[in-house]
């Protein structure tokens, strides 16, 4: 069976910021017409894929993609219409060749990634199965349904708040099955509105659909969860509700001192570790993401070396999805753990390259949405095809966010015998 393209349009949609993004709809030669939408991040890693802006102040300020619509309408429509690709790998490297960048820079990751994400798609409808199902065939992995990890407290690039730490999550690790995590999420989600409004603060939204109080002390916010999972009859840790912190050390690190920022303290890295620790001796913190700068390499030397015997410590900005990077990484033990997002790298097929070196090492990994997402769910078959075992979409709240956990949910009714929770071995 081949892959054979006949049309491939992108038109430009809103995100979930209301910045724009685009929409990719790519026609197979049956006729299938598949459609992707495309995510884009506001916490970025300095060497991920790049995304192309017009820069045109009048429209949208600056932050519209004509540009990359006209690519996938232009260069990339004449390389892909009228082909046949033995796989949708195949035409990930076509297009890897066209823009002939090491960021996919020229033609936009954006531009790149919605036909990537189009292709992977048609070719399993192409070939009769699930998308999930296609990934897991392609990739070599045995599926499995993931815990969901919640980010029901926004901070940092993510709300305009005076938090500094960008998220804080919910992960149901002693939840039997994956609906009775999704309940613990949301029902978690609930108490901790009523916690936040009994002491007097806002449960306005960031952008992952999480609360954004006027709360500076990451202790403070821990506190609350703690509260809230126990109020909502749950037990706080890894046999019932953990949490997982996303600090994003790179947005707090001054570049002026070269110091972390945290609460009006500033911090050595060794200092931030510190605190790192003596929280984890405090709650139950199971995973902490990007917990120093994507540049202080010697630093998450350091980090992973005190921290990663007791609990995750993964990478996102530092890792950007990259398999050359993350060979780096594990080559130095940096981490243990890798945050997954496509379109930091930009085709479906560099991910599972990604992807599989994490596993040869022994690294664990979480398929991740971004901060302005659409209603495309592709990360959830993503994170079910292989078998990776986590994934964060924000909260259990918003459309574009929900739209993942309800997939999530279809496929675990669909296929009751599948595995759930972290992968073990």
């Amino acid at each position: 069976m081949s892959l054979e393209i006949t049309q491939v349009h992108a038109v430009e949609i809103l995100d979930s910021r209301a910045r724009p993004t685009l929409s990719v709809t790519l026609t197979a030669g049956d006729g299938t017409r598949i459609r992707a939408g495309v995510p884009s991040g506001a916490s970025t890693g300095t060497r991920e894929a790049v995304e192309l802006r017009d820069g045109d102040q009048a429209r949208y300020r600056g932050q519209g993609v004509l540009g990359a619509v006209g690519h996938v309408n232009g260069e990339i429509s004449r390389t892909l219409t009228g082909s046949s690709f033995a796989t949708a790998a195949d035409v990930d490297r076509a297009l890897i060749e066209l823009d002939g960048t090491a960021t996919k820079s020229r033609l936009g990751a954006n531009a790149v990634v919605g036909c990537s994400l189009a292709a992977w798609r048609a070719e399993a409808a192409l070939a009769g199965r699930e998308l999930w199902q296609h990934l897991a065939q392609a990739a070599g992995t045995a599926p499995r349904l993931p815990v969901p990890h919640f980010n029901v407290v926004n901070g940092g690039a993510h709300a305009a708040n005076s938090l500094d730490f960008q998220e804080f999550m919910l992960a149901p690790l002693g939840a039997p099955s994956l609906p009775e995590a999704v309940r613990a999420g949301a029902e978690v989600y609930a108490q901790l509105k009523a916690c936040l409004s009994a002491e007097g603060h806002t449960t306005g939204l960031g952008d992952e659909g999480g609360f954004a109080p006027g709360v500076d002390r990451p202790e403070d916010v821990l506190r609350l969860l703690v509260e809230a999972i126990t109020d909502a009859g749950y037990t706080p840790g890894r046999d019932g509700v953990a949490i997982a912190l996303d600090p994003a050390a790179s947005e707090f690190r001054h570049p002026d001192d070269g110091l972390y920022h945290v609460a009006g303290d500033a911090l050595t890295s060794d200092q931030l570790i510190d605190r790192y620790e003596a929280i984890i001796d405090r709650f139950p913190v199971w995973s902490i993401e990007d917990g120093l700068a994507e540049d202080d390499w010697d630093g998450w030397v350091r980090l992973t070396a005190r921290l990663g015997d007791r609990m995750q410590v993964m990478g996102d900005d530092i890792f950007v999805t990259d398999p050359a990077i993350i060979t780096e990484a594990i080559s130095k033990k940096v981490g243990n753990s890798a945050l997954i997002k496509v379109n930091q790298i930009g085709t479906v097929a560099e991910t599972l390259d990604a992807m599989r070196i994490c596993r040869e090492a022994d690294y664990t990994q979480m398929v991740s949405h971004r901060s302005g997402e659409t209603d495309d769910a592709f990360i959830a078959d993503l994170v079910v095809g292989t078998g990776s075992g986590q994934i964060k979409s924000g909260a259990p709240a918003r459309g574009e966010r929900v739209a993942k956990y309800n997939r999530l949910l279809e496929i675990a009714g669909a296929h009751a015998s599948l595995p759930f929770g972290l992968p073990t071995g």
